[in-house]
């Protein structure tokens, strides 16, 4: 019998544990961290953060028009859905553009949005969506607003199949309109996590006449079905978005929306607390404590489904040896480390390469992560063959908790005889760079849903060497399969321990170093209503379950 869905329910919970102690901690016979590393930012001590809510007199009715303000810490580098690879460009596609199903507001549920339900068949290979019939898509350079059909359902997702830069829709064959309502969705096998995919930014639909007409413009040029269509795309500088009066759930409470690209962290908060900006995304280090202080504005802060960490090149440089990553993490402190980057709470300490929010974290695999010891890390470059030291570039972007966990590490391997040089470039640069396997170690964050899938199909599946996820090239055939055969099972109880079979053989690869789960952190202009924080950090302004304004 074939199944009717209309909603999905994500198992696992969303709130992050407490740290407890990963493998990576000072053993007895360890030797003493070395001055250099004992920096003021890794000193361990943290800044207990009290905010003090702003409030404002909120009017009985909603108050319609108006602009909304928001602070990027980094430029988007392409909107076109198939092409983007990071939260920047994701957090304006969002607006512009919908997805055939949608989370809710707290990741648990998967619900209709340009499909009104679907049918899963007996062997879980097709998915057949009923899609609406009232949604049109704004009007660009070469269509007029037309009404959005189930052809172009099934050309956007063949179209990430086949292109997407993220590997978004990897476990699709094709998909087909039956008719101007029906699509129908044929999988390469049974996958657990495909509507889930379908929810992603980088699976929304936009009109192929625009698609084909901007060419590699696209993305300056975005068109969609959202709630708000992009009237300019500024590169570096800002997006300015209008109302689309003719969006399908109703009305968008705001006249226009503008992001704003701020890559310093203090003016970004200055720009909160002057009012040129009314959300300032992101905040890390002393701007949380400031905009907590502030009476004016506030902090929303919640536990995030990321990992902080820096990768190391798994097949080039002196890092494809696996001696010298053992060494490299060996050198570090992994508890002062994420003290030094959370200063004031704004994260916890880790050392997995997934969230403990995740369903699929298994605490036991923590002891198997390389513990503290400076004088075993010499030791180990030294039977790599490079007693006499070695050089690595790392790159990274100009966040400042990624810059205070590269001058940490910088001062760590420094102890043991590495020289390491920072390189501290713009979000396109770097994302070219990390995928393409041009660099020795590169540090970022990764957030996704608490599906495993979306960690470690994307950070450590061979198939997905060539993207911002595998830039670092890391493959394990035994990883890959218990991956594939995560993918095709149903039960999440089987599921869980199939990843984390792979989490503990990931672990002992020593890819990289996994240093903290980042909270979510954004500071806000009280005036703003009916805001919802997402744990995954995206911004959502108009959608069934929330309509954001302004008091004017």
């Amino acid at each position: 019998m074939k199944k009717k869905w209309i909603a999905l329910v994500l198992a696992g919970a969303m709130v992050m544990t407490a740290f407890t102690g990963c493998g990576n901690k000072k053993s007895d016979d360890s030797a003493t961290k070395d001055d250099s590393a004992a920096t003021e930012e890794s000193s361990g001590e943290s800044t207990e953060i009290v905010n003090k809510e702003a409030t404002i007199e909120v009017p009985e009715e909603v108050t319609k028009g108006g602009e909304l303000k928001i602070a990027l810490t980094s430029s988007p580098k392409n909107l076109d859905p198939v092409k983007y690879t990071g939260t920047y460009e994701a957090q304006i596609i969002y607006q512009v553009c919908d997805t055939v199903v949608t989370y809710d507001k707290e990741l648990k549920e998967i619900l209709p949005s340009l499909a009104t339900d679907w049918i899963i068949s007996d062997d879980g290979m097709e998915y057949t969506f009923t899609i609406r019939d009232d949604v049109y898509f704004q009007p660009g350079e070469y269509q007029d607003g037309r009404l959005m059909t189930a052809e172009d359902v099934a050309y956007n997702m063949n179209r990430s199949a086949k292109e997407s830069a993220m590997n978004r829709l990897d476990m699709l064959d094709h998909a087909e309109a039956i008719d101007e309502t029906h699509v129908k969705a044929t999988l390469k096998a049974p996958s657990a996590v495909f509507l889930t995919a379908l929810t992603n930014a980088g699976n929304a639909i936009v009109p192929k006449e625009e698609v084909e007409g901007w060419g590699e413009e696209f993305g300056n040029h975005l068109v969609g079905t959202g709630p708000y269509a992009m009237e300019k795309f500024e590169l570096d500088q800002q997006t300015t978005l209008k109302k689309n009066e003719k969006y399908f759930i109703g009305e968008p409470n705001l006249d226009t929306v503008i992001f704003k690209v701020i890559t310093d962290a203090n003016q970004e908060v200055n720009a909160l607390r002057t009012g040129d900006v009314d959300i300032a995304t992101q905040l890390t280090g002393e701007t949380v404590k400031i905009v907590a202080e502030d009476e004016t504005v506030n902090l929303e802060k919640m536990a995030g489904i990321q990992i902080g960490y820096a990768y190391f090149n798994m097949v080039n440089g002196p890092t494809a040896d696996a001696k010298v990553r053992e060494a490299l993490i060996k050198a570090v402190d992994y508890k002062e480390l994420a003290a030094g980057v959370y200063q004031y709470g704004e994260g916890e300490a880790a050392c997995l390469p997934l969230p403990r929010a995740s369903w699929g974290y298994d605490e036991s695999v923590e002891a198997d992560v390389p513990s503290y010891d400076p004088d075993g890390a010499k030791k180990l470059l030294e039977e790599a063959g490079y007693g006499d030291g070695i050089t690595l570039n790392m790159y990274i972007t100009n966040e400042t908790f990624r810059q205070k966990a590269a001058t940490i590490l910088q001062s760590y391997w420094q102890a043991i005889g590495v020289e390491l040089k920072i390189n501290t470039v713009e979000w396109g640069t770097f994302s070219e760079t990390a995928a393409s396997g041009k660099a020795d170690v590169f540090a970022m964050a990764w957030s996704w849903y608490p599906d495993p899938y979306f960690f470690f199909d994307k950070m450590f599946a061979t198939s997905a060497i060539g993207t911002l996820g595998n830039g670092q090239g890391y493959s394990n055939p035994e990883v890959d399969q218990l991956l594939s055969d995560a993918l095709i099972e149903t039960d999440q109880a089987k599921r869980a321990e199939m990843y984390k079979k792979a989490l503990k053989i990931i672990t002992d690869d020593n890819p990289g170093i996994f240093y903290g789960n980042p909270a979510e952190c954004l500071g806000i202009n009280p005036k703003v209503q009916d805001f919802n924080q997402r744990a995954d950090g995206t911004i959502k302004l108009c959608t069934a379950e929330e309509n954001v304004w302004v008091v004017q």
